[in-house]
């Protein structure tokens, strides 16, 4: 998959929300509106207060008209509150997920790695409620493809259905932690004419000790394995150095797997089931672990390639956290908490989808210099959207 400059329009996409406000009422446009919130968050802006304080200043209300008519001058803080409150947070997901689409293509030969995996926004708590976010996010480019969000992480079940639905997959390799790993996902990811590598643990158990089991018989044969003298199974290894840190993966892939009768009959497309074991040494200290998966794939380099795939999403986690105070943000109430999260993946696709000004900067400098350089902002904002008054 590789990144286009942008070919729509930010407004004709997003544009499409319902406004729900009282007619005769509304000074302000809820596109308007939701183009301001998004340019304030690009600019290291991540609370309600701030960006009304941000688009108040003069330097940016003069960028602003360039974008959008603002005939009724900056919306109040409680017009920002009602506006996200007001978004269906369904809808706004929806047009997030046609406006990235414009934004990537997907290898001809098929086999890009989409990772799916939730998030808690730790700081949306409200009562006993907290916000939990489901993403999908495709690591050839970086980029949160789409989104849905569940109460509890338990829901996260039943909200990767609702996911995949909204995303187009075909020729990927979907990947999935332990708790997505159930039979009606496996089915919708095959309808979607994608292929899946799913991480085991105990929600499955009989299959995981299956895989266990079948692992560990293979112990005295490891060497012959990973010479390539076993038929039915694959090896492949890569190590990591940086940072005083060394981490070492060692992949095992076996399609040897007419055995697994019942398991091929409840898992529809399974072709193989892998062990990856981890080691990692930093000073004195050394970490092992090993974990194990299902997959439709039928060899290692497709087997490798999901795996260190998935664990790229953390980088994501991180960065939402880190670079956009995701956990910190205490916006609480009603639709607001999710439907700022999508107005922070806009801004972090944006962030990584300018590459050619500063290619080296983390998103925290972009965001930083957008605040601070009104021309490198506008370059950004002109590579992703068209104004409103063109």
């Amino acid at each position: 998959m590789s990144i286009n400059q942008y070919k729509g329009n930010f407004f004709d996409t997003f544009g499409m929300l319902r406004d729900i406000r009282q007619e005769g009422k509304v000074w302000h446009d809820l596109i308007d509106v939701l183009f301001i919130i998004v340019s304030a968050a690009f600019c290291k802006i991540d609370e309600i207060e701030g960006i009304y304080i941000w688009a108040n200043a003069d330097i940016n209300k003069e960028w602003l008209k360039k974008y959008v008519y603002l005939r009724n001058g900056i919306p109040s803080i409680s017009t920002f509150r009602r506006v996200l409150n007001a978004i269906d947070p369904k809808q706004f997901e929806k047009c997030f997920i046609a406006w990235t689409k414009e934004m990537t293509v997907f290898s001809e030969e098929g086999g890009d790695i989409v990772a799916i995996d939730g998030k808690t926004m730790r700081g949306s708590r409200d009562g006993e409620k907290i916000t939990h976010i489901v993403s999908a996010w495709c690591n050839v480019n970086n980029l949160v493809l789409g989104q849905v969000k569940t109460n509890e992480k338990s829901n996260e079940i039943t909200a990767i259905p609702d996911l995949l639905d909204l995303l187009y997959l075909e020729g990927c390799i979907i990947t999935i932690d332990a708790m997505g790993c159930q039979t009606k996902i496996v089915e919708k990811i095959l309808k979607k004419k994608a292929d899946y590598v799913i991480s085991l643990k105990g929600n499955q158990e009989t299959l995981h000790n299956e895989v266990i089991a079948y692992y560990e018989d293979l112990k005295e044969d490891i060497a012959d394995i990973e010479q390539g003298k076993k038929a039915g199974i694959e090896y492949a290894k890569t190590m990591d150095k940086g940072h005083g840190r060394i981490e070492e993966r060692r992949y095992y892939y076996s399609t040897d797997i007419d055995w697994m009768v019942d398991a091929k009959k409840d898992w529809k497309g399974l072709s193989g089931i892998g062990m990856v074991y981890r080691k990692i040494t930093q000073k004195d200290k050394v970490t092992e672990e090993t974990q194990y998966f299902i997959g439709s794939i039928r060899n290692i380099n497709d087997f490798k390639k999901a795996v260190r795939g998935h664990w790229g999403i953390e980088s994501v986690h991180w960065s939402l956290d880190v670079t956009f105070k995701d956990d910190a943000n205490k916006t609480r109430k009603d639709y607001a908490p999710e439907n700022l999260a999508v107005a922070k993946r806009i801004v972090l696709n944006m962030v990584r989808n300018e590459k050619e000004l500063y290619p080296k900067l983390s998103a925290n400098m972009k965001r930083l210099t957008a605040s601070l350089d009104v021309e490198y902002r506008t370059k950004v904002f002109d590579l992703n959207f068209k104004s409103k008054l063109q």
